[in-house]
């Protein structure tokens, strides 16, 4: 029996690594000659590099940025061995985790940094830059980025692009947020309020992220309509600013990464995939990694369990996707900071998928 094992990591708790493995010892107790593959994954926004560097042979690249209040950092992302494809995070420059909870202000962190990333990849060569842009501290639509482009040479002040050999460069977003630009279900009133904002700084910011898409717009830049399309708000508007100045495509992480692993490849001959995450709500049906494995897997008729960390499912919409949801946690009563401990979240998981496999090998047989 081809068992495919395609988990994410359980945030504050086990890798996507770590889960893979305990798993695959729980089906190998259940179904001894049980054939498994551990595919460790990441939905492209936060883990996105250390995701590729598991999966492809890549460098490991340190530079000197700016961080989200313009203080120096180092950042780190990876480049393919061909030196051609830069797989980074803003959150490596601009994530919310580099400002400490006292200090974090929306209307003053910035993206500058990011920009600066991208230029080091493109002095070293690379052509084409995929960027996972989930966990930001910012609200400034890239133009922090923008500035830090136009300030190292990227763009004259009219928004030219100065070198032709950058000027090709293909930009890829990984993102899986659905929010436009601005408005009430845009980057503002939707994700400002975790990164430190006010009611007053949120409707301060969005109007922010209008005027600059107008600004943009009046600029011959871009058209309305792009400020509007999903995927835009991510990462406080970030996902406009490349989406407009560098005219990025905007694909789902999950999406990314199943390529890049070749997951169609992998999953042919499997009787079963199992994924997973920290935990699964209704945003679970929404470009999570369990999401984007089921899609693929649905082509090819091939059942698909979910083993979470917790299962918040109020109205019982998971199963009617997944052939199995399951709370690695729903025999083990203790209190959530013990849950969380890895050695205890391990045991779990290896325990309720020995207990899952073992069950369903005995009814098959």
């Amino acid at each position: 029996m081809k068992i495919v094992l395609a988990f994410d990591s359980f945030k504050g708790c086990m890798t996507a690594r770590e889960a893979c493995h305990a798993a695959a010892m729980g089906i190998q107790e259940a179904i001894e000659d049980a054939e498994i593959l551990e595919l460790p994954l990441s939905d492209g926004g936060e883990g996105l590099v250390t995701c590729v560097q598991h999966i492809t042979d890549t460098t490991h690249v340190k530079v000197d940025v700016h961080g989200p209040l313009m203080e120096k950092i180092t950042a780190c992302y990876s480049i393919t061995q061909n030196g051609k494809t830069a797989y980074m995070e803003m959150a490596a420059a601009s994530g919310l985790t580099l400002v400490p909870k006292e200090r974090r202000n929306p209307m003053l962190t910035t993206t500058y940094g990011v920009g600066e990333m991208i230029i080091d990849a493109l002095r070293r060569g690379c052509n084409e830059i995929v960027m996972g842009i989930g966990g930001s501290a910012t609200c400034d639509g890239g133009k922090g980025m923008l500035t830090a482009l136009q300030d190292m040479g990227f763009f004259d002040k009219g928004w030219n692009i100065q070198n032709s050999t950058w000027g090709k460069c293909k930009f890829t977003v990984a993102c899986d947020v659905r929010n436009p630009l601005y408005g009430k279900n845009g980057a503002s009133y939707i994700f400002a309020p975790q990164k430190g904002a006010t009611p007053e700084q949120v409707e301060a910011l969005d109007k922010r992220l209008r005027d600059f898409a107008h600004e943009t717009e009046k600029a011959g830049i871009a058209s309305p309509d792009i400020a509007l399309q999903a995927g835009t708000g991510a990462a406080g508007g970030l996902g406009y600013g490349m989406r407009a100045y560098l005219k990025a495509g905007l694909k789902s992480g999950i999406d990314i990464v199943l390529d890049l692993i070749h997951f169609d490849e992998a999953i042919r001959k499997a009787e079963l995939v199992i994924t997973g995450e920290g935990k699964s709500d209704h945003q679970t049906l929404m470009g999570k990694v369990p999401y984007g494995v089921l899609k693929r897997c649905q082509t090819r008729n091939i059942p698909v369990w979910l083993f979470s960390g917790a299962i918040d499912d109020k109205d019982n919409t998971l199963p009617q996707h997944f052939n199995l949801v399951c709370s690695i946690n729903e025999k083990d009563s203790r209190p959530l900071p013990i849950l969380m401990q890895t050695e205890v979240a391990q045991e779990n998981i290896r325990r309720s998928m020995c207990e899952k496999i073992y069950l369903i090998n005995q009814n098959n047989n």
